[in-house]
């Protein structure tokens, strides 16, 4: 303890600004966890207290009452324990989500809005807010692509269980012939970093470009160049944003998705020289998934990393991918994923 006062008083420790960002975002995680159970702990005392007076005076009304406090009290244990698996150094931090179909066309990108939905649904239950940070609609149905900004604590920590491939198997209501189909479409998963955390960025490295919306929005977005892409010319990423009426807004968005972008990238490379290896991007296709979602000829929704699986893939497509989450946490926290993180 000594030497840790020694080096966070030294100088050169808060000159350093990563190592002082990362050591306040690490203690105030620490101090929510804290908190969170002291919550649940003066709760419990005081289911306690009330269920000890109830059988004194053999209240039958307040021993109900006690029994469904039991229960909110069990299901903030249980969503309690799950947040201790979540130990990565960004795992306490806003996500940002994007989804993009497979091949496959229209059937691909309707696949890709039922997953938008489940995640929104999800966000919802969970209490986060979700913010859509861009949008860009399929031909005929469905959707091109969709970045989404999930914020609320933990939510990178939980929804970077759902980056990968997910697999699609259903008659398609596409098809004339009522044909079984098989589809794809991929989920990226990203901690947001806030403007100079972790990721410097040269504006000089940037190339910004407008173009007019082509999204929803009124006459205004039709009208103006409200929707900007910005290129890091020295990895080549290129992000857009065009679902504010702002062109400002729409720019600090993109900033946003680019810096997360740019952590992801960092982190990926870390992790290969770590390992000796370069990672391999996987294709958007068969045998690349991490869960299968199966409308017919039975249901089923299996995740193929844990072997975690339930037969009420409707619940699964309105937003109880929870039981998946923990899933796969445990599988990481068993070390049986490490070669996958």
């Amino acid at each position: 303890m000594q030497r840790l006062e020694e080096v966070m008083g030294s100088s050169s420790f808060w000159h350093d600004q990563d190592a002082a960002q990362r050591i306040v975002r690490e203690a105030n995680l620490l101090k929510k966890k804290i908190d969170g159970w002291s919550t649940v702990h003066a709760r419990q005392e005081d289911v306690a207290l009330l269920l000890e007076m109830a059988v004194e005076e053999d209240d039958a009304a307040v021993i109900d009452e006690v029994a469904k406090d039991l229960k909110v009290l069990e299901k903030e244990v249980e969503r309690l324990e799950l947040a201790t698996l979540l130990d990565g150094e960004y795992d306490g931090a806003n996500a940002i989500i994007s989804i993009h179909p497979g091949a496959g066309g229209t059937e691909s990108q309707d696949w890709a809005q039922m997953l938008l939905r489940m995640y929104m649904r999800w966000a919802d239950d969970q209490g986060y807010r979700v913010e859509t940070l861009d949008f860009q609609p399929g031909d005929e149905a469905g959707i091109k692509s969709v970045t989404l900004h999930i914020i609320g604590a933990n939510a990178f920590g939980y929804l970077n269980a759902e980056k990968g491939v997910h697999r699609l198997v259903r008659i398609s209501p596409f098809d004339a012939s009522g044909r079984r189909h098989t589809s794809f479409a991929s989920v990226d998963v990203m901690p947001e970093v806030e403007d100079g955390a972790d990721i410097q960025i040269d504006p000089n490295d940037l190339r910004i470009d407008t173009f007019r919306s082509s999204g929803a929005g009124g006459q205004h977005v039709n009208k103006t160049e409200s929707a900007v892409r910005i290129t890091h010319m020295p990895t080549g990423i290129v992000v857009a944003c065009q679902t504010e009426r702002s062109q400002h807004q729409n720019r600090e968005n993109a900033m946003r998705v680019l810096r997360a972008k740019l952590l992801e990238r960092e982190l990926e490379e870390r992790q290969a020289r770590l390992a000796g290896i370069r990672g391999e991007q996987r294709e958007i296709a068969w045998g690349s998934q991490i869960r299968s979602y199966v409308f017919c000829p039975y249901t089923m929704v299996k995740d193929h990393r844990t072997n975690y699986e339930v037969g009420n893939v409707d619940a699964v497509m309105d937003g109880d991918i929870t039981s998946f989450i923990e899933a796969y946490l445990r599988w990481r926290a068993s070390g049986r994923g490490a070669d996958e993180d």
